[in-house]
């Protein structure tokens, strides 16, 4: 069984922990060979955040349109972690348990913090700090999607009629993290389309598109997103006169990939932002979300069979946060990316035949 303390340990504690023997972990590997894994089959699904006040971000997530699909309460360990994503009889992953899921969003909250005025998380999106940059839904009609947060009294980073990007907002939740909100319509103007006049926004439509984060250095992220994690690269936007790329990556699924690299349907996306010249800056660095001020947490794949997953893993000499078999904790393991961002590896449930929690 999975101890409090351990899961504690591992969703909290600074990722400068000791290194793991190769010795202990190759006494699981020999038995895990005998089974296979394919990454045809892996899902990226969730993203964690730490949050202050559990109930005000639960309820902007739901008015969002996502749903409370499961809690898992540690009172001893004084944590509670909250998945929500979209569930209605169009979401893409209706019905499916927890981890056979894509665009999943989990909030970590450790008891108190809703009570102490001087919590506050890392959105990060503010220097020195800056890593995560924001999660992002797609929406059926996105000027009346944002007018309707917006009399929620929802505060924007970026209402969808400022500045010259007319075409998407950005939304911000009770602790400040960036919600971005584009638009699930193809060549949509945004704020200046006219079609978008008088439309009435249905949020059970909505889908959780992509997360995103900064990465240090392109060409090793993508090896690494692509390689180690068999994802695929949907799509690539070069802003050369911003000096910016964008890269898409996820994984096709029965879906496949659009022939036109319109995603906006897509659920379980990865967004790496690469800013030209920072691989070049040897001291240069993003901040993880797990050092000091904290935030955002990890992303997380599941697999079709952790044991031979990891094993695959370990085969190509990736880094690890923590194997599967270190500590008491044997059903999930934390490589850790090019930046030193965590990747969590779970069981796929439907693999399993059984919950994980």
């Amino acid at each position: 069984m999975y101890t409090l303390r351990a899961l504690r340990r591992i969703l909290l504690q600074s990722p400068r922990s000791r290194p793991f023997a190769q010795s202990t972990y190759a006494r699981r590997t020999f038995a895990a060979m005998a089974t296979t894994t394919d990454t045809k089959n892996y899902k990226f699904n969730h993203s964690m955040l730490r949050v202050k006040d559990p109930k005000e971000s639960v309820k902007f997530y739901e008015f969002l349109g996502l749903s409370l699909i499961k809690k898992l309460s540690f009172p001893e360990a004084k944590f509670d972690l909250y998945f929500l994503a979209y569930d209605g009889p169009s979401a893409t992953s209706h019905g499916n348990s927890t981890f056979d899921r894509e665009g999943v969003i989990e909030l970590t909250h450790n008891y108190g913090t809703e009570n102490d005025d001087g919590y506050a998380v890392n959105n990060g999106n503010k220097e020195p700090h800056r890593g995560f940059g924001h999660v992002c839904i797609s929406v059926d009609h996105i000027q009346a999607a944002c007018q309707r947060i917006e009399d929620a009294g929802y505060k924007f980073q970026k209402k969808l009629t400022d500045g010259r990007m007319k075409h998407i907002a950005f939304a911000l939740d009770p602790d400040g993290y960036w919600v971005e909100i584009i638009s699930q319509k193809l060549g949509s103007k945004g704020a200046d389309d006219p079609e978008e006049a008088g439309a009435v926004t249905d949020p059970s439509t909505y889908r959780m598109n992509h997360t995103m984060i900064r990465v240090k250095d392109a060409e090793k992220s993508l090896k690494f997103y692509q390689e180690v994690l068999g994802m695929t690269l949907f799509r690539t936007h070069e802003a050369t006169a911003a000096g910016f790329n964008l890269y898409f990556l996820g994984y096709p699924g029965t879906e496949g990939v659009p022939e036109n690299g319109f995603t906006a349907f897509k659920e379980g996306l990865l967004e790496l932002t690469w800013n030209y010249g920072t691989e070049k800056d040897e001291s240069f660095q993003y901040h993880n979300g797990n050092d000091q001020p904290q935030g955002f947490g990890h992303i997380c794949v599941s697999v079709d069979d952790i044991d031979a997953a990891c094993a695959r893993f370990e085969s190509m000499n990736t880094n690890w946060k923590k194997r599967l078999t270190d500590g008491r904790m044997k059903n999930v393991a934390f490589l850790l990316d090019p930046d030193g961002y965590w990747v969590e590896i779970v069981q796929n449930e439907r693999f399993a035949g059984k919950e994980n929690f």
